[in-house]
């Protein structure tokens, strides 16, 4: 049996979310992977510590040993899981990028209600 190196967390009801989760679900190690649907999924697969409107509201990611990672520190924990995109995460965790990535990315935040189906 395989085991899950991590939960990924993403907004199904988001196009630009679904694409890129999409496009990760394609890459080499992308099966060592849990991906749930926040927006569709029963609230069980969420676990008790994490309500869905926050599983919503930021990408998050449930590490092997239970930590809850969101924001660019999720997108870090995923491309870390996949073969080709492993080099970028190396990159992207280092402390003057990640705060970077985290500025981007609660940018792209303010945008995304424009592009998430009710």
């Amino acid at each position: 049996m395989q085991e899950i190196a991590n939960t990924i967390y993403y907004d199904g009801a988001c196009p630009v979310c679904s694409a890129e989760i999409k496009t990760y679900q394609r890459l080499p190690g992308a099966e060592q992977c849990q991906w749930v649907d926040a927006s569709a999924c029963h609230v069980d697969r969420l676990g008790p510590d994490l309500p869905r409107c926050e599983a919503l509201s930021k990408m998050t990611v449930r590490t092997r040993d239970g930590r809850l990672l969101r924001g660019a520190a999720a997108f870090v924990a995923i491309w870390t899981a996949l073969d080709r995109t492993r080099p970028l995460a190396r990159l992207a965790a280092l402390p003057p990028v990640m705060g970077l990535l985290e500025f981007c990315y609660t940018g792209f935040l303010k945008l995304r209600p424009l592009w998430r189906r009710p």
